[in-house]
């Protein structure tokens, strides 16, 4: 009963503090840790021991398994050099430089000791630096090299650190140490490599997305320990089965299993990674109070504790700069078509933040090793200094580099632009159909063109959301929330007379849930680009979009002089590259920019909106 009290009471404070830290627009992970170092303060709440079994098995797996499941194996792959010379290369220059540093300053703390606790500091945390980095808005591809980094890097470190604890007790010799990494790392790649083709092949047979999201739970604990039991690394084995699974998701599931499976991981992820930073915080008391008792002294520890602190933010600065000018070189970005700049380096070099691995780990040095509460401390202090030095610092260094963050307007337009390309494979694929099978008695061809391009237009209006005006698509989707609304509230009064069955209430009710979220989405992602109201240009394209065309006049000026002759409304206005004329986009009634392309032959609009230079090729249907 009091495990299942605690384990409750945790869960209510992190729901808690995520729901005031919304509210009051603060950062969720560094509130927790300040929770709990609040509540192992308070006499009333009992002491959580972090045992490294609970964390390295029960947390760590899943953790990273929904991390790995979210990360692109394609932007993965575009970014192995820089990611495993941080997850290797760093960790294994931390641990040496921490070691150096710590064995100079307590020489009684021996090399192999002075080398475990380098190891336990030396990895940064894939939670801490995504949660961090993702709310701030930091550029695509830091943050795709901080999460592949993250993955990979603990198992460097566990490998590190029970090389160091075996030192502790004999002699290791240097080739143990990489032999010991390659077959932890070697054993970790084939069993995730094997659990992949298991669970894609069961997935291949199964189209029920309860089993199939119970598979998804049971996988990343599976994995683990089979890689464990072999002396391989758990972590490398469930990143592997994570980063297949989740690429080749699309192909393996059904679109239930992975909407299922999405949601089920997002909720799990939410609980655990907050459930993480307040165990942090909860440790805070114990630690002190122990080392506190140390025979080094206040002062001594004071220290060791602050330089471990500072020499861990300062390796990780130097060593992504060494590697970033003498062995990555870097070509130019996906987004931008430019080599990122100095100032991403530092932002990747200074979001280093550590996590609950750390601690975890360090709890696994020998409860006989000289100076073990120290150690200890030395690992909170490392983690809690760089969530909240680093983790705070880290908005406004964004700000003061001016590091651009995603573009929401860019984004929208790319979004358009792959729908519109999706969009033209499937009506080709109905015209495929239509061939074969020339009877059509009840138009199905009509609709489903209808709707697919409706579907288009929905996505081309949010590029143009800087408006004031709604478009079409806003409106139908007020107008179809409010009938969902009367429609479900009808259903449920059907539902309390009792006439109809449970089931038949429920899937109804389903149906009518799917299409609201739906439209949700879209009404979100809307808000989204309308904020940001950022001017955007878009590179690229055909090579009538390539062509050099001379400046052209319009027309007209924010309207469409056909609208006006017609009497009708326009909802977003184009140019033509050509001959100036202004006109109404696909979305509005008449969509009189098709119709001066039909006309006149002109190739290339050009968005007639302000702040918008994107242009469309009506001849290869690019944007450009």
């Amino acid at each position: 009963m009091d495990l299942v009290l605690t384990l409750v009471s945790l869960v209510a404070a992190v729901l808690a503090t995520n729901a005031l830290c919304a509210r009051l627009d603060l950062s969720a992970p560094l509130t927790l840790i300040v929770v709990g170092i609040a509540g192992s303060y308070l006499p009333f709440i009992p002491d959580v021991e972090l045992h490294p079994e609970v964390v390295l098995l029960g947390l760590l797996p899943p953790l990273l398994y929904s991390a790995s499941l979210q990360t692109s194996l394609v932007d993965f792959n575009a970014n192995r050099r820089p990611i495993l010379l941080l997850s290797v290369g760093l960790v294994a220059f931390t641990t040496s430089g921490i070691a150096l540093l710590v064995h100079s300053l307590v020489p009684t703390i021996g090399w192999a000791a002075a080398f475990a606790i380098g190891a336990v500091v030396s990895p940064p945390d894939a939670i801490a630096a995504t949660a961090i980095g993702r709310r701030i808005g930091l550029p695509r591809r830091v943050v795709t090299i901080l999460e592949g980094e993250s993955l990979f890097n603990d198992a460097t470190a566990l490998v590190a650190l029970n090389t160091a604890i075996a030192a502790l007790t004999s002699t290791v010799a240097w080739y143990i140490v990489t032999r010991d990494f390659a077959l932890a790392a070697g054993g970790g790649v084939l069993i995730g490599l094997a659990f992949f083709v298991v669970i894609g092949f069961i997935r291949k047979h199964v189209t029920d997305p309860v089993f199939d999201s119970g598979l998804s739970i049971i996988t990343p604990f599976a994995a683990y320990i089979a890689a464990e039991e072999i002396h391989a690394s758990g972590v490398i084995s469930v990143v592997v089965a994570g980063l297949l699974l989740g690429h080749k998701a699309p192909i393996l599931q059904t679109a239930q299993s992975r909407i299922a499976e999405r949601m089920n991981w997002r909720s799990i992820s939410f609980l655990l990674e907050g459930s993480v930073f307040l165990l942090i915080g909860l440790q805070a008391r114990t630690i002190i109070d122990d080392a506190g008792e140390d025979s080094l002294g206040g002062g001594k520890i004071a220290l060791v504790c602050a330089l471990t602190l500072l020499a861990v933010i300062v390796l990780r600065i130097v060593w992504v700069f060494l590697a970033r000018y003498l062995i990555v070189r870097p070509g130019p970005d996906g987004d931008t078509g430019q080599k990122p700049p100095w100032t991403y380096t530092f932002l990747l070099g200074w979001a280093g933040m550590r996590g609950v691995v750390t601690l975890a780990a360090a709890f696994i040095i020998p409860v006989d090793t000289d100076h073990r509460e120290v150690l200890l401390l030395i690992a909170f202090t490392v983690t809690a200094g760089t969530l909240f030095l680093q983790g705070m610092s880290l908005p406004w260094i964004a700000r003061r580099l001016r590091v651009p963050s995603p573009d929401p307007t860019a984004d929208a337009l790319s979004r358009a632009n792959l729908l519109h390309q999706a969009s033209q494979a499937g009506l080709a694929k109905l015209d495929v159909m239509l061939e074969q099978h020339e009877e059509d008695p009840h138009d199905i061809a009509g609709t489903l063109r209808d709707r697919v391009r409706r579907r288009d237009y929905a996505a081309w209006e949010r590029i143009g959301a800087t408006t004031e005006t709604m478009t079409p698509s806003e409106l139908y989707s007020k107008k179809r929330r409010k009938m969902i609304e009367a429609e479900r509230t009808r259903v449920l009064e059907i539902r309390s007379t009792g006439r109809v069955a449970h089931e038949i209430v429920e899937e109804v009710l389903a149906m009518l849930d799917v299409e609201e979220s739906m439209l949700e989405y879209s009404d979100n992602e809307t808000e989204r680009v309308r904020a940001a109201q950022s001017p955007l240009v878009f590179e690229g394209g055909c090579e009538d979009l390539q062509q050099p065309r001379g400046p052209v006049e319009p027309d007209a000026v924010a309207e469409c002089s056909d609208c006006i002759r017609e009497g009708s409304a326009w909802v977003h206005l184009r140019m033509c590259l050509d001959c100036g004329h202004v006109a109404c986009c696909d979305s509005s009634p008449k969509m009189h920019a098709t119709a001066h392309f039909h006309e006149t032959g002109h190739p290339v609009m050009r968005s007639a909106e302000p702040g918008e230079t994107w242009r469309w090729c009506f001849v290869h249907e690019l944007t450009g």
